[in-house]
């Protein structure tokens, strides 16, 4: 049994307590040898299809899909490959479309967007997907000449939900099909399927007290639509009835498993402006009404719709500056992993500019999976590295626009460039992107705080293959500044991130600020303290990172690695982002006493250059054109600088400032 199977039996054992316990479907399985009857549907185009119009075919698949469930849709493409090489073998492949919600025009956009030639069909009242036990999309029932069931499951391992693979090393469908045409028994007649319950027709209670017009409408509208609705990331809208009754048994998984709505902070530590945990009542009623069979009820009860913006932008106002990430729209792939895409860019920024509010706006929701933008100042040699520093905004699947409290920004000094890191997520069809940036610029004469970015960053971590708990740990550098503020915080890792904390380090004992018990790549959040938190002088943000280099992590690319740090989602990072207010004394209003001027130079350099925050400037950490500047600093020749040498020969010689702006 190789570890994927070992892996299933093993979650299905634990089911009860498992975090990816799935609800059970209301549909039961027709057992393996079952025989599904001859009954006949029509395809999208209105032709007749029935089971006996494939007798002279030795295997059936019955391929049950949706139009909108993100699995099936990178599939789709996947079964059309296996139906051209096996036709010749007799084969058949059907797509079966059981979703009540699943309209005659979405299967023919379904079917011309990802070149589908087998055929799709209608099955209206989802009488095919009874009579073969299916529950999900994708989900494959092999049949053989008898039309008994001799294989239900997945179609391979390489997708999941949460989890890409570079590629599938266990491949079930064709190894039945193979079985099957070899005249074997197949070797593994089930598989657990991992996708979208099938939204079937359902028999509502007219006496259900909850209805969803009366009370679930009103929790999608608080919870879900800022995201469910047309043209955002979602995969699909929760604004109209017809919809969310078809997505009732999903909806109902994802709120008991806690995978929607996505918020992944422990409520025992810290209070967040954004925070979006779905309180129990709201949760029960949810779950009384798909009980009750998903009523409607009386449409006299729902609330008006909500309003968005129209130009597409979450922000209080209209951009300032509007830049294109790339000149021209990116291609993205139809299936596969795409590696980090970096884009830098020159504003052409002639004097500072001072950021109330930023907004990273997708082109094409449906395949960025998340974009986070660097302001890298002159002179700095990596234009990657620097990001760690230089963080302005990003752009994470529900992430919304929210500019920094009256009197603070971030500054972007004259000169500096732009970087964008963009993760695109295939969906099955190549696409095209071209996503954006809004600024808007804040007054410089009412700039009372100056935020930065900043981070506690470990990079020399090597997590051990197998090790499913490897604990890694990080220091922020310190706070200098009298009236320094917190306002948020935003942990980065990948694939094999399990849980991450923020500390406040004391003299006597740490003060937890934020705990996720639970990362999850794919929802990076910016967790908004809902009151900034003053921060001492001397004071350290400790942050404290676990991975799951585990055979038991499903999203794990593969638990035989030694993982290093690295840029691409099968490596590692380790950053605990933070967002700090620190009072802002213009240049011009600073004394003119040398050694407060030598003070504050010194204090920007050492912010600048020294990438890790640990007190110390190393000779590569400078560009190679300020060598000769750092070999004036480093007296005793150890290719080390700290603040107080800075200050102490700034002193002596204050025109080196002059030269150091």
């Amino acid at each position: 049994m190789n570890r994927w199977t070992f892996l299933s039996l093993i979650i299905l054992a634990i089911f009860l307590v498992s975090p990816l316990q799935a609800r059970d479907s209301i549909t039961e399985r027709t057992p393996i040898g079952g025989v599904v009857a001859n009954m006949q549907l029509k395809d999208f185009r209105g032709k007749d299809y029935a089971l006996a119009d494939f007798s002279e075919n030795r295997v059936v698949v019955l391929a049950f899909l949706g139009t909108e469930c993100p699995l099936a849709k990178l599939y789709g493409r996947r079964l059309q490959e296996l139906s051209d090489e096996f036709a010749p073998k007799k084969v058949a492949i059907i797509g079966v479309m059981s979703n009540q919600h699943d309209a005659i025009t979405e299967i023919a956009a379904f079917a011309r967007l990802h070149k589908i030639s087998y055929p799709l069909l209608k099955d209206v009242g989802n009488r095919l997907a009874d009579a073969a036990g299916a529950q999900r999309t994708p989900e494959v029932v092999v049949l053989n000449a008898d039309r008994k069931i001799v294989y239900r499951g997945r179609i391979d391992n390489q997708y999941q939900i949460g989890v890409v693979r570079d590629r599938a090393d266990e491949h079930e469908l064709r190894d039945a099909i193979e079985d099957v045409l070899a005249g074997r028994p197949v070797a593994t007649p089930t598989t657990e399927t991992f996708g979208c319950h099938i939204g079937r027709v359902h028999q509502p209670d007219p006496n259900s007290e909850v209805t969803y017009h009366n009370q679930v409408s009103r929790i999608l509208q608080k919870r879900c639509v800022s995201c469910h609705r047309e043209g955002e990331i979602a995969p699909f809208a929760l604004t109209e009835y017809d919809e969310v009754a078809g997505w009732a048994e999903m909806i109902a998984e994802v709120v008991e498993d806690k995978r929607m709505p996505p918020w992944h902070a422990a409520p025992e530590h810290g209070k967040f402006k954004n925070a979006r945990p779905m309180p129990a009542k709201e949760k029960e009623l949810l779950l009384q009404w798909v009980a009750a069979g998903a009523p409607e009820g009386n449409k006299s009860q729902a609330p008006p719709a909500l309003n968005y913006s129209t130009n597409g932008w979450t922000l209080p106002a209209a951009p300032d500056q509007v830049i294109k990430i790339t000149e021209k729209p990116v291609k993205v792939q139809a299936s596969g992993e795409v590696k980090y895409q970096y884009y830098i860019h020159d504003p052409g920024f002639t004097e500072d500019k001072w950021l109330q509010a930023a907004e990273l706006r997708p082109g094409n929701r449906m395949v960025v999976h998340h974009i986070l933008a660097f302001a890298v100042n002159p002179g700095e040699r990596d234009l990657r590295d620097g990001g760690i520093r230089g963080f302005l905004v990003g752009y994470v699947p529900g992430m919304r626009a929210e500019p920094f409290p009256p009197g603070m920004a971030k500054r972007i000094p004259a000169g500096s460039r732009l970087v964008f890191q963009v993760h695109y997520t295939p969906i099955g069809s190549e696409q095209f992107d071209q996503s954006e940036l809004g600024l808007i610029f804040a007054d410089p004469k009412k700039i009372e705080y100056e935020v930065k970015t900043t981070s506690a960053v470990n990079r020399s971590f090597r997590i051990p293959a197998g090790d499913g708990n490897y604990k890694v740990e990080a220091d922020s550098p310190r706070i200098t500044s009298e009236g320094a503020q917190l306002l948020g915080m935003m942990p980065h890792m990948h694939l094999r991130g399990k849980a991450f904390r923020y500390e406040l380090k004391g003299e006597k004992k740490n003060e937890i600020l934020l705990d996720v018990p639970a990362y999850d790549f794919n929802w990076q959040t910016s967790y908004r303290l809902k009151d900034p938190r003053p921060l001492d002088v001397g004071s350290v943000l400790h942050c404290v990172a676990h991975f799951d280099n585990s055979k038991w992590n499903l999203a794990n690319p593969d638990p035989t690695d030694t993982v290093k740090w690295g840029d691409q989602t099968w490596e590692e990072m380790m950053i605990g982002y933070f967002d700090v207010a620190r009072p802002y004394v213009p240049q011009d209003e600073v004394k003119a006493d040398p050694q407060d001027l030598a003070l504050v130079a010194a204090k920007r350099l050492m912010e600048k250059y020294d990438a890790n925050g640990d007190g110390i400037i190393l000779r590569d950490e400078v560009p190679e054109k300020g060598h000769r500047y750092f070999d004036f600093f480093d007296k005793d020749g150890d290719k080390k600088v700290v603040e107080a040498d800075i200050v102490a020969l700034l002193q002596k010689m204050p025109a080196l400032m002059n030269l150091l702006k």
